[in-house]
C-alpha cells in the first residue's frame, strides 16, 4: 500500500481494490452517545455511554484512463469499480475499510449505506462518485431457554422433596410394665401420686374387673396423658 491509501475489501480479502484516485478530503464522524438528566440537589448530569458506531464518507473518481491511477488487479475501468460496489450491497453483507496515512491508520467492518455516481468529462469517460459508509458491529441471535411453569403438581413434588419433614408434635401415651406384686392401685399411685385413678387406667386398656385382680407380669399399661 501507499503512504496514504483506501482500500475496500469484501469476505475476508477474498476480492478488494484501492480507491483509484484519492479523494482530497474524507470525513469521520463519531458522536458520544451521553443522556443528560435533572437530578435532584445536583442539577444537570450527564451519563456516559458508547460512543455511537462511525460514519464515513468521501467523493472521488473512477477515471477512464487507469495509466496515472493507483492500480488494483481485475479492476480496469469504472464499470468494475462500479459493479463490485453495486454487487457487494445487493449481497447485503459488511465490507471491510482499510485507510492508512502518516498520522492514522483504520481498519473497521462497514456496511455501504449510500452510493451515486454520475459520468462526466464527455468522451473521457470519467465516472464521479459520492459514496457513505457506516461502521458495522457483528452480532448474532443467542437462543433463550425459558424454563418451563411449574404445575400444581410439580409444585407438590417439590415442595415434598425440599421442605423438611415436621416433628411430631403429638404427646406420647407414659407406658409401664407390669413387675411382680403390682396392681393398679399401686402403679397409678406411683405414676400418678393417687391410687384412685386406677380406674382410669383399667378403663384406657380395656381391663376386666376379672384381670384387675391379677395383672400378668409384662404386661405393657398406658398411663392416662
Amino acid at each position: 500500500m501507499a503512504e496514504y491509501s483506501i482500500e475496500l475489501s469484501y469476505n475476508n480479502h477474498e476480492v478488494f481494490f484501492q480507491i483509484p484516485v484519492l479523494p482530497e478530503e474524507i470525513e469521520i464522524e463519531g458522536a458520544g452517545n451521553g443522556e443528560t438528566h435533572d437530578v435532584a440537589g445536583l442539577g444537570e448530569i450527564n451519563v456516559i455511554k458508547a460512543p455511537s458506531l462511525k460514519e464515513i464518507s468521501f467523493s472521488g473518481v473512477f477515471p477512464a484512463d487507469m495509466s496515472n491511477a493507483i492500480q488494483s488487479a481485475g479492476f480496469d475501468s469504472p464499470a468494475s469499480f462500479i459493479q463490485r460496489i453495486e454487487d457487494w450491497m445487493n449481497k447485503k453483507r459488511p465490507i471491510r475499510f482499510i485507510y492508512v496515512s502518516n498520522s492514522l491508520k483504520i481498519n473497521i467492518p462497514v456496511s455501504i449505506e449510500d452510493f451515486n455516481y454520475k459520468e462526466v468529462g464527455g468522451a473521457v469517460g470519467d465516472w464521479e462518485y459520492d459514496i457513505s459508509l457506516k461502521e458495522f458491529v457483528f452480532y448474532a441471535a443467542k437462543k433463550v431457554v425459558f424454563a418451563k411453569k411449574a404445575t400444581a403438581t410439580s409444585a407438590k413434588k417439590t415442595a415434598t422433596k425440599t421442605e423438611p419433614k415436621r416433628a411430631d408434635e403429638r404427646t406420647k401415651p407414659k407406658t409401664v410394665t407390669v413387675k411382680s406384686g403390682d396392681t393398679l392401685f399401686i402403679i397409678a399411685k406411683k405414676n400418678l401420686g393417687d391410687g384412685a385413678k386406677y380406674k382410669e387406667i383399667q378403663k384406657l386398656n380395656g381391663i376386666t374387673d376379672a384381670q384387675v385382680k391379677k395383672l400378668k407380669v409384662g404386661t405393657i399399661i398406658k398411663l392416662p396423658g
